[in-house]
């Protein structure tokens, strides 16, 4: 489809569960897969986690380290990218994979998440609570609002100078074009969990409306644009906790074409009620289409990503892996620890023995926890490459193991260690 393709390779449902679980869930209710994206710019074998580098960097790592460490492409902020150093830089420099050195696949987001929670003060919080209250003014504590939405689009202030800026879906996918990743998405309203339900509703209609907008401007642009590599366009699912809310705008996204051309792909959005996180992937991705790529935007925490892949997400993007490396908080096969600990101060093995990552093969735990509490940037780099290894290889062991007819052994084997110290596993995902 126009230089961008997916193939499904293996389905978990064609796995046999063990006789342990016999009880759970039969294989029909899991809608995880393999298969392969090709883009312009290479292939991404999924399931797949895609690092962060929000500012066409992924935070105190060369990029050629986070290509080293596995990762098959990176996700990049179209917000922060606009604001600084801008498009047209980005775009004469020949896109942001060259911009950044980067020679595999790259993401950019549509900048509505970022438009929207910056707005309202909430700026990473994506996961939050949906059984305190409700309005239609959400602002968080001690913030102003930095963002107007209406029917046409969001005005927002800078949050670097306070300047005053206007996104549309026109102008969003025109920014993305400029920006050049192989990955793109439609621009949407990102509501909050708080919002009342007569407002998501609203908003739901104004997302569609943006979609159709966003694939009109995405073939236009991709007309002019002679001679560039294609870029795929993802439409992108909101509802926030609502099944059909979630249901209905996964069917709309599917059915909306424009010159005879959809959605490549399909990304599922919003704030989510973590503790629903199973049943909303399943409602959403069960609408969709089985032949197109579904990405599961901003969620990247261990045991998420089992819930995601069986529920059908085939990449996932995050910060969390490099934003807690920059607290000293490293992932291990048993469990996550913080590096600051005094237990580490004497500590010469690596982080996790186990470990095949740059970082444990070269540095001993004591030397991180030095690092730390010396304030010395290296603490952040390699602290970050052993967390951005650890999910990048853990999606990747997913994806071998389902290939492999193995997924629920490995799953049941890894979930038990890393929780092994926790008052309570959580229980495997459900999707029905």
């Amino acid at each position: 489809m126009r230089g961008f393709t997916f193939k499904v390779q293996k389905n978990i449902s064609e796995i046999s569960l063990p006789k342990i679980n016999s009880k759970e869930n039969s294989p029909t209710d899991f809608l995880g897969r393999t298969g392969v994206i090709s883009t312009p710019h290479g292939e991404i074998q999924t399931p797949a986690f895609i690092p962060v580098g929000t500012k066409a960097t992924v935070k105190g790592v060369l990029p050629e380290s986070i290509s080293e460490l596995g990762a098959q492409a990176v996700l990049s902020n179209a917000y922060h990218l606009y604001l600084q150093p801008g498009p047209i830089i980005i775009d004469q420099a020949g896109g942001l994979g060259k911009f950044m050195n980067w020679q595999k696949p790259t993401f950019t987001d549509s900048g509505g998440f970022q438009v929207l929670s910056l707005g309202v003060g909430f700026k990473k919080v994506i996961a939050m609570d949906a059984e305190t209250f409700r309005s239609d003014e959400v602002i968080a504590e001690k913030k102003s609002r930095l963002a107007q939405v209406d029917d046409d689009g969001v005005t927002f202030k800078s949050h670097l100078n306070g300047s005053l800026h206007r996104f549309t879906p026109e102008i969003s996918l025109e920014i993305q074009h400029q920006l050049g990743a192989d990955i793109i998405f439609a621009f949407d309203e990102c509501t909050t969990l708080h919002n009342t339900r007569r407002y998501q509703e609203k908003s739901l209609e104004r997302t569609r409306l943006w979609a159709i907008r966003s694939l009109k401007a995405h073939n236009k642009l991709t007309e002019e644009r002679v001679g560039k590599p294609y870029q795929a366009l993802f439409g992108v699912i909101q509802g926030a906790q609502y099944e059909d809310l979630r249901r209905k705008a996964a069917r709309d996204l599917a059915e909306i074409k424009e010159d005879g051309y959809g959605f490549d792909g399909f990304g599922f959005g919003g704030a989510l009620d973590k503790k629903k996180l199973n049943e909303i992937l399943y409602w959403m991705a069960s609408e969709l289409p089985a032949n197109k790529p579904r990405h599961l935007l901003g969620i990247g925490e261990p045991a998420d990503l089992f819930t995601g892949v069986e529920n059908g997400a085939d990449t996932f993007d995050c910060v969390a892996p490099s934003r807690e490396a920059r607290t000293s908080a490293v992932y291990t096969k048993d469990g996550r620890v913080n590096l600051t600990n005094q237990k580490f101060n004497e500590d010469f093995g690596s982080i996790d023995q186990e470990c095949g990552c740059y970082t444990c093969k070269n540095y001993t735990a004591a030397y991180l926890n030095h690092l730390f509490r010396a304030k010395e940037m290296m603490a952040s780099t390699l602290a970050t490459i052993h967390n951005e290894f650890f999910i990048v290889n853990l999606v990747d062991q997913i994806r071998t193991t389902i290939e492999s007819g193995e997924y629920f052994e490995f799953k049941a084997d890894f979930l038990g260690r890393y929780f092994a110290n926790k008052v309570e596993v959580p229980k495997p995902a459900r999707g029905k």
